[in-house]
């Protein structure tokens, strides 16, 4: 709770103009100097401006301005509201950024799309408040500043703190392993089709290894030809030499 009237220069006008208070107890109250008020009184200070009655506003209570009246000593204090006003609370939105800085957040939507690619539009919106569509035009390479553009953490550059950006990124790593395995199974194939012997339909498929059963069938051959030049020549009579 405000500790000060609303419009403080307007309640000091009517004070200075309706009661009898010291200068130091209406400049107390209004939270003005003591100065500030005698010039109010000389027709200085706030010349033009309507006086306040902190009384019919519900500032001020009657019994409390009668007693401080009496008492050059007494305190002012502010009347408690009858009727408490809740807080309005804003709702979230896109992060606002200064524009002082809103010339370095091309550098690190690109720093993101680099090192972190797992990251979803929405999320680097939320991290450096961008638009989906500056996010696609950094993606591919047709924005305006594309050729001068260079990665910046946005951290180090004040757009996001590390504990936002660390919570983003292992928010999105949990969805990354499905991905990466469905990747992987589409581009390897199973041992079946690696370790399956080649069809007899492709003749050159393996030149370079002979197989077996020819290997054999030349070996029988050369076996029998030496047996055959083994032999010994016979004689009429069937006897050898």
């Amino acid at each position: 709770m405000s500790t000060s009237p609303l419009m403080p220069k307007a309640t000091a006008v009517w004070l200075v103009e309706n009661t009898s208070l010291t200068f130091e107890q209406i400049a107390e109250f209004c939270k003005l100097h003591p100065l500030e008020v005698r010039g109010i009184a000389d027709g200085e200070v706030a010349a033009g401006i309507k006086g306040l009655d902190p009384i019919t506003s519900g500032q001020l209570t009657r019994e409390e301005l009668e007693r401080a009246a009496k008492n050059p000593n007494h305190h002012l204090k502010l009347a408690e509201r009858k009727v408490k006003v809740p807080e309005i609370k804003r709702a979230k939105g896109p992060r606002y950024t200064p524009v002082s800085k809103r010339q370095d957040r091309p550098n690190a939507i690109l720093w993101l799309l680099r090192n972190h690619p797992e990251l979803k539009d929405a999320q680097i919106i939320r991290l450096v408040g961008t638009t989906k569509s500056t996010i696609a035009q950094i993606r591919d390479r047709t924005h305006w500043n594309a050729q001068t553009l260079s990665p910046v953490d946005p951290v180090s550059l004040g757009l996001s703190s590390q504990i936002d950006l660390d919570f983003e990124v292992a928010r999105a790593a949990k969805d990354r392993p499905a991905a990466l395995a469905a990747e992987v199974g589409s581009t390897l194939l199973p041992a079946e089709e690696t370790t399956a012997p080649v069809p007899a339909s492709q003749p050159f498929a393996d030149m370079s290894k002979p197989k077996r059963e020819e290997e054999a069938a030349i070996d029988v051959d050369s076996v029998f030809a030496k047996l055959k030049q083994m032999k010994r020549p016979v004689d009429e009579d069937g006897d050898e030499h």
